[in-house]
């Protein structure tokens, strides 16, 4: 009987199988979001390729990025070279799950933080949150998937199925919390943090390959530690 993968053996597979996985381009939503916070000491969790970090170090920003899989990390930090940013970019590969970060954050991102294969997300997300100043940020922008029609058609051809009854599919969906959920799953204590921002936004997004649009809905959560 062949073992199922490891974390990190599944996302280490998913980069290095192609020479790049994304596009390389900051998160809209996340973008927008930022641009309201003074720049200071970021933390991103699951970096992938350091398209918001490298976006992150160029708004001012000093950044720690982190992610399970070395070779999207090697990626991430040869773009921060080739901007001319690469001295404000810390690139860390560890499984967040057991990494512990050091020092203290102004400001705690995650985009699209989510994985078919095992990740201790809340907690991950909470002992991150721990790890910000008094007045510093939780910002956390995920995908809304209601129905299958809001699944954009490229990632439904990821998931090699189209079939909204697909049990695989339907698990994917069901394990995306909405940004109430979200919050209500952090259970961070009401009396140090603010919620400032509990909304779905949506936006027009393009497809890997550059020629296909969808309008796809961004969950968005940003809390501030008091």
């Amino acid at each position: 009987m062949t073992e199922s993968p490891t974390p990190a053996e599944h996302w280490e597979s998913q980069y290095a199988e192609r020479a790049q996985r994304w596009s390389g381009r900051v998160n809209a939503t996340t973008a927008d979001v930022v641009r309201t916070l003074t720049p200071g000491d970021a933390l991103e969790l699951g970096c992938g390729e350091g398209g918001d970090a490298v976006w992150l170090a160029e708004q001012g920003w000093r950044v720690t990025a982190v992610d399970i899989s070395a070779t999207a990390v090697a990626r991430g930090a040869a773009g921060a070279a080739s901007r001319g940013i690469g001295d404000r970019v810390t690139w860390v590969s560890h499984d967040l799950s057991t990494w512990a970060p050091e020092g203290e954050f102004d400001l705690v991102t995650a985009s699209f933080f989510h994985s078919t294969v095992e990740l201790a997300r809340t907690e991950i997300l909470r002992r991150a949150a721990g790890r910000l100043r008094p007045g510093g940020h939780l910002l956390l922008v995920s995908h809304v998937f209601e129905t299958v029609a809001d699944i954009p058609p490229w990632a439904l051809r990821h998931h090699g199925t189209v079939d909204p009854d697909d049990p695989a599919l339907q698990a994917h969906m069901k394990a995306l919390l909405t940004p109430s959920e979200e919050v209500t799953a952090l259970a961070l204590d009401p009396t140090h943090w603010v919620v400032v921002t509990q909304e779905i936004r949506t936006r027009e997004a393009t497809g890997p390959d550059g020629a296909e649009t969808a309008t796809v809905k961004d969950g968005v959560v940003l809390l501030r530690r008091r």
